[in-house]
């Protein structure tokens, strides 16, 4: 198409994905639409997108597949001319003359990830693209389970970057393949070569030295857009990209750090020095074409006028101000997030505590909204000093009235039952000191440990002293529980029911990360039908590429919730709003005493001195936390990387949660066989999991009993239990790889790491819940080719096989899984 028959553009998803463009044709009663996916490389979601609304996809001049047609003029009943754009006859879209568009319908991110991922989608049109409006009573007005690091959308964090002039590093810049122009290439390899000299005496090395200098090697963020608009379209959309989950298909856990870190650059950012900052022109940021990132930066500069009641506004309190508006926005006024960097150092929980009471009354006085504030505990980041430190900072940081509650967070990789003397502690402080304060566990987000929601409940009940009220408690996901029509399902409930226990439910948040194939499967209704107090979240909005209202209507069109039990999730929430009502006038109050003409440095450093004397750290033993260190345990095995020869996955054994049991079958195990026989050992490697169970430990045993010398490589969490010990030296492995991740079942982040980011390989899945789903998806994620094999006898892996149809192969009983390997690779037969 000519750039001078371009009208304008829309998406027809948050995350500005989908991307619909608009054309004059030479008829002047009609416009011509392309739709075009740049951030996905697949083609799937056009081509499953165009099966769907029965339009035929075509490929564009470079080879990306589109779909384009043409929508006709219409005349309303006022005599105006309009474009009404229809896919599959749902209306999405008024098009107006003068370019103005009027958004009716939308693609939830749930489906646009479907879409995305396999070849063959089967989800009907009305569940595809879904009407962008909910029922006013019963329209959700609070967030309950979100985190504050995830919560403002990428098109935000880079105009308040612009704004705040952050420092923007040198190895982002080279890993996400910014353009930048000749004169701010030269200035960087100035700066490059400063940084290079403060560490020419390093005892750094290598790699580990090279990514230090490029960190530490800055360009200040506004120049880099505002002095470089000839490609600031490209560089806004790469970096805008790397802040959200992966495009093509499902994340898992390993995503979700990684974008952490690319969304830290902005949301902690460093100004940088004074002499490197640049005007910012109103013209100049006029041209921005991103109409998100311009609205915001303007809107920014307009707060720091002289004057402004935001004029000295850090990037903390914009940040703040931001979320704030966006809320306000989706019609949601009351907000609980979780932070852990309320549970760090103290003097960073200080400042942060500061800021806040500092900015929210204002803050609260524009919009209406209420950002609450949760203290992160987190079960995989924190250290064993941080962990026996946490309840005395939690009850140091918890006299802020801002402060509502605490939060055990992170990857759900261990059993909460590890964590009962910190959860204890805190229960005791909230039952004795803060009535109204919230215990809030994230339990049953993975089907690793469908007893943690139970667990965690019990937890609660019995840190709470007889005749006490319990403090509220609130389950985060509750996804994976035993069914709760067992008996053991209905034990749950009534504990959920004497402890008045809340469960929050993040629907986007659990697919996006691999956590939720089969929605048949989500407990939601069930709860519900038993009068189970149910709330929505989002787990962070900007994160997920939705906001509050996508969340509902994912609830409402592709879980089938009924506004009978939407009514019932708003009673929950009116009851909590009621509650925290109360509660903030009585804390503020308590708050004030507590200051006592101090700073808020003088109070809170005093506070924790006091609570760490209480607490006795000489006496805080957490014995299910401490492990063996594999690196010593193992220091007379050969600790190794990975060999060169091309790498084959065995997964059945060490991919199971703890209650699972794999049993080898004699058909499948002498398919194995087949295969092992027929293997080229001088090509191949095989890679096992740590437990010695199962078809892992079918490997070692058939191996020997063909008499063939594989190659066979373990690899072991960092920290491991006594048995795995065993097991292990047990077998006679002769070589093992340690993997930094400190837990048995988040082993699969090394595998992406060291094999799917890096090479291409086959992975075969005989067994295994979660751990083993994401190491399914790490492998179609992954940079290198994989060829994945799922053993469809086993239902969770057979369901996951058909989220990627077109992606992974099925062997069973009967299909023979040695045929199906040697065909796809002759290369490495004998």
């Amino acid at each position: 198409m000519r750039a001078e028959d371009y009208v304008t553009k829309f998406y027809l998803d948050k995350e500005k994905d989908i991307v619909v463009k608009l054309f004059r044709s030479g008829n002047p009663d009609e416009l011509i639409y392309i739709i075009r996916t740049p951030n996905h490389q697949t083609g799937n979601l056009i081509k499953n997108l165009s099966k769907v609304i029965g339009i035929k996809s075509e490929k564009d001049e470079n080879g990306k597949y589109i779909i384009k047609d043409v929508i006709p003029a219409c005349i309303n009943d006022d005599g105006d001319e309009v474009y009404i754009l229809r896919l599959g006859g749902i209306k999405i879209a008024n098009i107006y003359p003068n370019g103005k568009v009027e958004r009716k319908a939308k693609i939830p991110a749930i489906i646009k990830i479907l879409l995305s991922q396999t070849k063959e989608y089967n989800i009907p049109i009305y569940k595809t693209i879904v009407k962008s409006y909910v029922d006013k009573k019963t329209k959700f007005r609070t967030d309950l389970h979100s985190h504050t690091t995830q919560i403002l959308e990428p098109d935000v964090l880079i105009a308040l970057g612009i704004k705040h002039q952050v420092r923007y590093p040198l190895y982002y810049i080279r890993k996400l393949n910014v353009v930048l122009t000749k004169k701010q290439e030269e200035e960087m390899e100035k700066e490059l070569q400063k940084t290079t000299e403060k560490y020419k005496d390093s005892e750094l090395t290598g790699k580990a030295l090279e990514r230090k200098i490029l960190d530490e090697t800055y360009i200040n963020f506004a120049d880099l857009i505002l002095n470089n608009m000839e490609n600031s379209e490209r560089n806004i959309t790469k970096i805008r990209n790397r802040m959200t989950l992966v495009k093509d298909g499902q994340a898992v856990f390993t995503n979700l750090e990684k974008v952490v870190r690319y969304r830290y650059i902005f949301q902690k950012g460093v100004a940088i020095e004074e002499d490197k900052k640049i005007k910012l022109n109103k013209n100049t940021i006029m041209k921005i074409e991103d109409e998100d990132v311009r609205y915001v930066l303007l809107k920014s500069l307009e707060d720091s006028k002289k004057g402004s009641k935001y004029e000295k506004n850090t990037l903390l309190k914009d940040e703040l101000l931001w979320i704030a508006r966006s809320y306000q926005k989706q019609g949601i006024y009351h907000v609980e997030s979780t932070i852990t960097d309320l549970n760090k150092k103290i003097e960073v929980a200080t400042e942060f505590l500061k800021q806040v009471h500092e900015i929210l009354p204002i803050i609260e006085e524009e919009t209406g909204v209420k950002l609450r504030f949760l203290v992160g505990i987190s079960r995989t980041l924190f250290t064993k000093e941080q962990l026996a430190k946490a309840p005395a900072t939690v009850r140091t940081v918890s006299k802020s009235p801002y402060v509502v509650g605490m939060d055990l967070v992170g990857e759900e990789i261990n059993d909460i039952t590890e964590y009962e003397e910190i959860i204890s502690e805190i229960v005791r402080y909230a039952v004795n000191e803060d009535p109204g304060y919230t215990i809030q566990l994230h339990a049953g987000e993975t089907d690793s440990f469908k007893d943690n929601v139970e667990k965690a409940l019990d937890c609660v009940k019995l840190a709470t002293p007889n005749g006490k009220k319990a403090p509220q408690c609130r389950i985060g996901h509750g996804l994976y529980v035993p069914d709760l029509n067992s008996y053991v399902g209905k034990r749950i409930i009534n504990k959920i029911k004497d402890l008045d226990a809340v469960i929050q439910f993040q629907f986007t948040s659990n697919v996006r990360l691999n956590n939720l194939i089969n929605f048949e499967k989500h407990p939601i209704k069930e709860y519900l039908k038993q009068n189970v107090k149910c709330v929505q979240g989002t787990d962070g909005y900007g994160f997920y590429g939705i906001d509050a209202m996508d969340e509902q209507i994912a609830l409402r069109n592709l879980l089938e919730i009924k506004e009978e039990d939407f009514a019932k999730m708003k009673n929950v929430e009116n009851e909590i709003l009621a509650q925290r009502e109360e509660y903030f006038k009585e804390k503020s109050k308590k708050f004030e005493e507590f200051l006592n003409g101090r700073t808020f440095e003088e109070a809170f450093y005093k506070e924790e001195e006091e609570n760490l004397k209480k607490l006795n750290l000489k006496d805080v033993q957490y014995e299910k936390i401490i492990k063996l260190n594999a690196q010593e345990e193992f220091r007379d095995i050969r600790i190794k990387t990975m060999p060169e020869r091309f790498p084959i996955i065995i997964a059945g054994g060490s991919f199971n949660s703890r209650e699972r049991k794999t049993f080898v079958n004699k058909e499948k195990r002498e398919y194995l066989k087949q295969l092992l026989l027929n293997l080229d050992e001088n090509k191949v490697f095989i890679i096992i999991g740590h437990t010695m169970q199962g078809y892992e430990k079918a490997v070692l045993d058939i191996s020997r009993e063909i008499q063939k010398k594989f190659e066979i490589v373990a690899i072991v969490p960092k920290y491991l239990s006594e048995e795995v010990k065993d097991d292990i030296e047990s077998c006679k492995l002769e070589e093992i790889y340690v993997c930094p991740d400190p837990s048995e079942l988040g082993i699969y982040k090394s595998f992406n790491y060291e094999i799917f980011e890096r090479r291409n390989s086959i992975v075969i899945a005989f067994d295994g819940n979660s751990p083993v789903s994401n190491l399914i998806q790490e492998a179609k994620n992954g940079k290198g080719e994989a060829k994945i094999y799922v053993n469809s006898d086993v239902e969770i892996l057979k369901e996951k096989a058909q989220t990627l149809d077109g992606y992974v192969k099925v062997f069973n009983k009967n299909v023979n899984l040695a045929d199906e390997v040697l065909e796809d690779n002759p290369e490495i037969k004998k």
